[in-house]
């Protein structure tokens, strides 16, 4: 007996749908493109070209016109440079059309043709840093400070062409070589690390802890929950700031207290020496960023049935063995999802430390060395360099955690 076979192709309406559904995720998909892939792949084109920052500004013929009167003489005034200290600037020249109000009567200068009311002038290939200026008699018919205004207005067109840093074929890996090659490379991913890894796992320790406490009903509970929350949801600015005022070495009331106590003979400047220094800023991110490792956890723990936990009691188990066996298997998943977020937020994170420290004391970070390297030192490649290496380092990282770390999660 012949047994009918399912259908192995799609069918019409199933083809329509998939085509609906495609269209229907055409705007999110190019958002994203627009939003993240696009900076991203600009990232990587910049990482590997020679690029400073004056160079994001593309060479181009500058031109300043300007109508200048003295006595009973009249003079077209014309300043032309090129923008760029370095590059050439080939065919380069400027269109000008004057005003029905302005008649040029003297010498036109070399470079210069005058064609009816349009002045044309060719300067062929200029050189970096190429300056030029000259006058131009001119009769005024009317009122001068109309015509004056009327030349203002019409702006020379400039032209020429040169070979912009940004959009030629010409790479380099002296950006990487540079960074690689640095004697404070080392020690940087080094603070990167420590900061990383101790801040997020401090978080989530912190996060339990708090959740743990307030996992039960007692008076006060929602003010103590939303004095929990003050780290998070308080400026950074704010906080920074009084962190840094509460552990200054000569006025902070943290320096005061220990002293008085004989803990310490002398004043410690927290954030200004090191170790301490990074393990100021490490336990600043602890205490800043607990409160988001506990509302998750707490929520969690909120949702787990309490019939085990009654059953744990009558046979006798204690609350570390609750914890243990009960607790900890039902919180795996949110502890792993929150340990994957926090470990990149952290790793990315630039404002906490540049307000505490300026990356200062051995605190600098792979984001800080961003910041120092495009802006401090003018040097945009290098900067897209070190941003490369952070995008591979958690690349790197995001491939460990889903192929070791969260298979028994279910990821």
């Amino acid at each position: 007996m012949n047994v009918p076979q399912p259908p192995t192709g799609r069918g019409a309406l199933a083809r329509r749908e998939a085509r609906l559904a495609w269209g229907m995720l055409l705007p999110t998909i190019a958002a994203v493109a627009l939003v993240v892939i696009l900076p991203l792949l600009a990232i990587f084109w910049i990482s590997v070209k020679p690029v400073g920052l004056v160079d994001l500004r593309p060479p181009s013929v500058l031109v300043r016109e300007s109508l200048r009167l003295r006595d009973d003489t009249a003079r077209l005034d014309y300043r032309i440079n090129n923008s760029s200290q370095e590059e050439v600037i080939e065919g380069a020249g400027f269109t000008h059309e004057l005003p029905a109000s302005v008649r040029i009567t003297g010498e036109i200068p070399q470079p210069c043709q005058l064609s009816g009311r349009i002045l044309n002038c060719e300067f062929g290939n200029i050189p970096g840093g190429f300056r030029e200026r000259f006058r131009i008699d001119v009769e005024i018919d009317g009122d001068a400070e109309t015509a004056a205004a009327a030349v203002k207005a019409t702006e020379p067109v400039t032209r020429g062409e040169v070979d912009y840093i940004l959009t030629n074929l010409t790479f380099t890996l002296e950006n990487f070589t540079r960074i690689f090659d640095a004697s404070e490379f080392l020690s940087v991913l080094w603070a990167t690390t420590f900061y990383t890894v101790f801040g997020t796992i401090g978080a989530l320790v912190a996060g339990l802890f708090a959740a743990m406490l307030l996992d039960s009903d007692f008076r006060g509970k929602g003010i103590l929950r939303g004095l929990y929350l003050f780290p998070y949801v308080a400026p950074v600015i704010a906080v920074a700031f009084t962190w840094v005022t509460l552990f200054d070495p000569f006025s902070g009331s943290a320096n005061a207290l220990l002293l008085q106590m004989g803990v310490v003979s002398e004043s410690i400047n927290f954030f200004g020496d090191r170790p301490q220094a990074l393990i100021m800023v490490t336990v600043f991110e602890i205490w800043r960023y607990f409160p988001l490792s506990f509302l998750f956890i707490l929520a969690r723990m909120q949702s787990i049935d309490s019939d085990m936990y009654e059953a744990a009691d009558m046979d006798g188990a204690s609350p570390f063995q609750k914890f243990w066996y009960l607790s900890l298997p039902q919180l795996l998943g949110i502890l792993s999802v929150l340990f994957l977020l926090r470990f990149i937020w952290t790793f990315n994170k630039f404002d906490d430390i540049f307000l505490l420290t300026g990356g200062n004391a051995g605190t600098r970070t792979l984001t800080v060395n961003v910041y120092e390297q495009a802006f401090a030192v003018s040097n945009i490649g290098a900067g897209a360099a070190v941003a490369v290496v952070i995008f591979f380092c958690l690349l790197l990282f995001s491939w460990f955690f889903f192929r070791f770390m969260s298979r028994e999660e279910g990821f």
